[in-house]
């Protein structure tokens, strides 16, 4: 069992004052040991709750405080072992924080919905990219 968040914050204004499509940047995550790039996430440690978990690997993983936002479709798959998989997500605004290269993440990059769409490492992250879209334009948030 884990759980992650897909990561947004509101984009900076582009320097011609043109608004920036869905005026938001996605945070992505390299991790070095699966060469990929994700969302961040990561396993429950004991007695904690999806929540707790998404809002400590976020911190871990990018250095970001967060708030949740709606939760995202669960991912089911299966892990570089073969094992099943399930990862619960959620929206999340960044809040504050700095980033630090550390032992599982090598590099953070904020990127554009489409931007970040592209540069996913697995298929089964680009989904929840248009499900946060989906889910801030629900809350009144997203254009």
């Amino acid at each position: 069992m884990a759980a992650g968040c897909v990561l947004w914050r509101p984009a900076p204004a582009a320097g011609d004052g043109i608004e920036p499509a869905h005026g938001i940047e996605l945070a992505l995550v390299h991790r070095p040991k699966w060469s990929d790039w994700s969302h961040p996430k990561g396993k429950l440690k004991r007695g904690e709750t999806f929540e707790e978990a998404a809002l400590r690997e976020v911190l871990e993983e990018t250095g970001m405080t967060c708030e949740l936002g709606a939760e995202l479709p669960t991912a089911h798959y299966r892990d570089a072992q073969g094992r099943p998989k399930e990862v619960r997500y959620w929206a999340a605004e960044a809040l504050s924080g700095t980033f630090a290269p550390n032992s599982e993440v090598s590099h953070l990059r904020w990127l554009s919905p489409d931007a970040a769409r592209r540069h996913l490492t697995h298929r089964r992250d680009v989904g929840l990219v248009a499900d946060l879209l989906a889910a801030l334009a629900a809350s009144g948030r997203g254009r």
